[in-house]
């Protein structure tokens, strides 16, 4: 950014942060009001991909409708300006443009089973060590490198340009296409080293470089707002910026910790459980245990494991519901804490649970072919198994902890725990319990505010390096927002909100 304006103009902009998620996606506003942030939850809305003859595909139509209405709502709210709009989401997943520009046809989601023959192929192509020497990212079959490959099996041209998902929603509001660098690592395409796209990697799998985005670093302008929302007085100069747009390296920029002995857990559908580094770490035991180097704001690495979160929760609660039971997640908690811990834990990790469908009879699979007893999955006995999937994520959460620490030299003492999943106390407390460390709850809505503080810095000027907006600059704003209690928005916050 080139006009670096003062603190107090800054405290006068209206901001808009879209996160979306595979759940459920969300458009928040931030206004100053003497002086002070206030953040609200404008509009959310469900998401979730279907089923379809051609695989498990996302509504993308649907997603940029809610987005839109959401951008519209806010809009009206703030008619005296909105400076940006930045989009984060979830990774690897994204969408094939046709020569008009729009989506080919609705992305295909990462839990398809398209990925795992895709990825089999790819490494008789290029090795998985090779693959982890040039990029340092964790090998996991819904990685994007994947599921390009899996198009040209179903006779996609891979000339056809591609865009990842928030990064789509960006630019269908007028931005340029773009590959930001943090939601760029998990496609396993960048070099580690270089920040760029990897020749080899493409060449090996027969992919088309020149089908991939231009790499950006987080915080950078990538146009303005054009199209019918752009007639709104409140988006009159509005900027789009690429945030940190992988969600979960919004929600660390949204932690304002200092120190070097602090690990994070980004819970939510996934749990990802890592910590910041200077620079990547690809040694063959990182290797070997499978952990992801992973961009961060300012150049910084987060090395992490991705581990299966609350999906396996919501996927049970899911099928309580469909025999008759719909639990919340208030009540499974309340009955929990009354039981007595299992007797036996799962492998929260295991491939099997990856796909959606009843998931507690893949729990019990996974339990009788380790020797266990399968538990009862009648929606009585919710509480129960809720239980075992609490105690069995804290069991693999302290493992991972505790390879982290040996592979790093890291000195751990405190867990900063953000996301949905900071909101459970229960799963917060086994946490503790499990790796004998701190447990500090960060903000339920981290990713928002990660959000929000990467584009006040990038409005600001504060760029840092090379490698895109300063992480000091981020933190001081994510300081000053962290202690937003963001509230859906409602009739009473009207005039508040367009003061």
């Amino acid at each position: 950014m080139t006009d670096s304006r003062s603190l107090e103009t800054r405290r006068r902009e209206a901001l808009v942060a879209v996160d979306l998620g595979a759940e459920s996606c969300r458009v928040s506003l931030l206004r100053w009001v003497d002086g002070e942030p206030r953040i609200h939850l404008v509009h959310r809305f469900a998401n979730g991909a279907r089923q379809e003859a051609g695989g498990l595909r996302w509504d993308i139509r649907k997603i940029l409708s809610g987005v839109e209405q959401g951008l519209r709502q806010c809009g009206e709210l703030a008619p005296q300006g909105i400076a940006s709009i930045g989009v984060d989401g979830w990774a690897v997943d994204y969408v094939r443009l046709g020569a008009d520009g729009k989506p080919a046809a609705d992305p295909f989601c990462y839990r398809d089973q398209r990925n795992i023959a895709a990825l089999r192929a790819v490494h008789a192509l290029i090795s998985p060590e090779r693959l982890y020497a040039l990029t340092g990212i964790q090998i996991l079959p819904l990685n994007t490198l994947y599921q390009l490959f899996a198009d040209t099996a179903a006779g996609t041209s891979q000339s056809t340009p591609w865009i990842n998902l928030p990064e789509f929603v960006l630019h269908s509001l007028g931005g340029r296409r773009v590959a930001e660098h943090t939601n760029a690592t998990h496609t396993e395409m960048v070099d580690v080293r270089s920040r760029k796209w990897c020749p080899e990697i493409f060449a090996a799998a027969g992919l088309d470089a020149n089908a991939a985005p231009p790499l950006v670093n987080p915080g950078s302008e990538i146009g303005r707002l054009q199209g019918p929302l752009a007639s709104m007085p409140a988006y009159r100069d509005a900027r789009l910026i690429a945030p940190a747009c992988h969600d979960t390296a919004s929600a660390i920029a949204g932690i304002p910790a200092e120190g070097n002995d602090w690990a994070f857990i980004s819970s939510g559908t996934w749990s990802l459980v890592g910590c910041i580094l200077d620079s990547a770490c690809v040694s063959e035991a990182a290797r070997t245990s499978n952990f992801s180097n992973e961009g961060g704001i300012g150049g910084h690495i987060h090395f992490l494991k991705n581990v299966n979160g609350m999906w396996l929760l919501r996927q049970c609660m899911e099928q309580w519901e469909v025999q008759g039971r719909a639990w919340t997640m208030d009540e499974l908690l309340s009955s929990c804490s009354r039981l007595p811990a299992p007797e036996q834990l799962f492998d929260v990790d295991d491939p099997a649970l990856l796909p959606p469908g009843d998931m507690p009879a893949r729990i019990n699979l996974q339990l009788t072919r380790a020797g266990g007893t399968a538990m009862p999955q009648d929606p009585e006995s919710a509480p129960a198994f809720a239980l075992l999937i609490f105690h069995s994520l804290a069991a693999r959460y302290a493992q991972v902890l505790r390879d982290l620490a040996n592979i790093t030299g890291k000195k751990l003492q405190r867990i900063f725990v953000v996301g949905g999943g900071s909101r459970n106390s229960l799963l917060n407390r086994l946490t503790g319990q499990a790796t004998g460390l701190e447990v500090r709850t960060g903000s339920a809505e981290s990713t928002t505010i990660g959000n929000l503080a990467i584009q006040l810095a990038a409005l600001d000027g504060q760029s840092g390096s090379a490698a895109g907006v300063s992480p000091a600059a981020v933190a001081r704003w994510a300081g000053l927002l962290a202690g937003q209690i963001i509230e859906p928005f409602a009739e009473q916050h009207t005039s508040v909100l367009t003061q």
